[in-house]
């Protein structure tokens, strides 16, 4: 064929869909049945496409086809644009639903179930970028930046908007190796031996000491509540006690991974506590933006699912 620079038009479109279904089979005759024609039809299209363009598209074998090597480049970008085409449709589709998003969450909920999670909201939402945030305090989501904050507690500001994800329940964790080297399992009287680790910012208005001295109230345990070793976050605590440091309340969402792979065990595995908190996600009431909606319903899915 001569080199003519014939460029492409919109009166091949037609013809390239017929050429990236035979190139895609590598076959006239599967081509054919995919687009509900005839294999001398689909190989008349090739031919004029191939005249038009002044490329020899594929090599015309002995019962089958192949491509030559100008026909595998111009099939890589034909694909290349199609993958580019709707990639940007889908983008207009899900214009709604792109942009950031900035998420503000207790350091030990972010590390120990928000962000192992994450990966399922990518997914179903690829156009949101999110940045996750960590702190103990309730922020000023206007001042912060913030568009939501996963708490957990049982007084919600009567200034946001906020959803119920999830309860939770507290039962005393550590080592393997802690347990044994006080004889734990299922030896209460023996806790009285083990160092308490506290978490002290385990919801607002606490004491430090809450979570241990609610679970010795409830279960009549004789215990000095009120000594041990204080962490700021849960998730330092668990650090802790997995150390072999002492012995933690800890919240069974976050620790349920931990239980499963042998990590941390329960040394008293039917003393739970059902907590007066709960986990609750909160945003500015006048941001009613899809983006915000489909993060709240991802949250309450992932909440349900355990």
């Amino acid at each position: 064929m001569t080199n003519s620079h014939k460029s492409l038009t919109g009166f091949q479109l037609s013809k390239l869909y017929t050429f990236e279904v035979a190139a895609r089979h590598e076959s006239f005759a599967l081509a054919a049945e995919e687009l509900f024609l005839t294999p001398s039809a689909v190989s008349h299209q090739i031919n004029l496409l191939e005249k038009e363009l002044d490329i020899k598209l594929f090599l015309r074998l002995h019962r089958k086809v192949e491509l030559t090597s100008e026909g595998k480049r111009v099939f890589w970008a034909l694909q290349s644009s199609l993958d580019h085409l709707n990639t940007e449709i889908k983008a207009i589709q899900n214009q709604a639903l792109a942009g950031s998003l900035t998420i503000y969450a207790r350091p030990s909920i972010a590390q120990c179930w928000l962000v192992p999670k994450l990966s399922d909201f990518i997914q179903r939402y690829p156009f949101i970028q999110l940045s996750i945030l960590t702190g103990n305090e309730n922020i000023n989501f206007q001042r912060a930046g913030i568009d939501l904050a996963i708490y957990f507690d049982n007084q919600p500001s009567f200034q946001l908007d906020y959803h119920y994800l999830m309860d939770e329940h507290i039962i005393p964790v550590c080592s393997p190796e802690y347990a044994a080297k006080f004889n734990l399992m299922g030896n209460l009287d023996n806790l009285v031996l083990c160092t308490l680790l506290h978490d002290c910012q385990a919801w607002s208005n606490g004491t430090g000491t809450d979570e241990w001295n609610s679970w010795a109230i409830h279960f009549n345990v004789n215990i000095d509540s009120s000594v041990g070793m204080s962490f700021d976050r849960s998730d330092l605590a668990l650090i802790a006690a997995k150390n072999h440091l002492g012995i933690t309340m800890g919240r069974k969402r976050l620790v349920q991974k931990d239980i499963e792979t042998g990590e941390l065990v329960m040394p008293f595995p039917e003393m739970y506590l059902r907590c007066d908190q709960h986990y609750y996600v909160a945003s500015l009431k006048d941001r009613k933006w899809p983006k915000i909606d489909a993060f709240i319903d991802w949250l309450k899915d992932a909440g349900n699912e355990e």
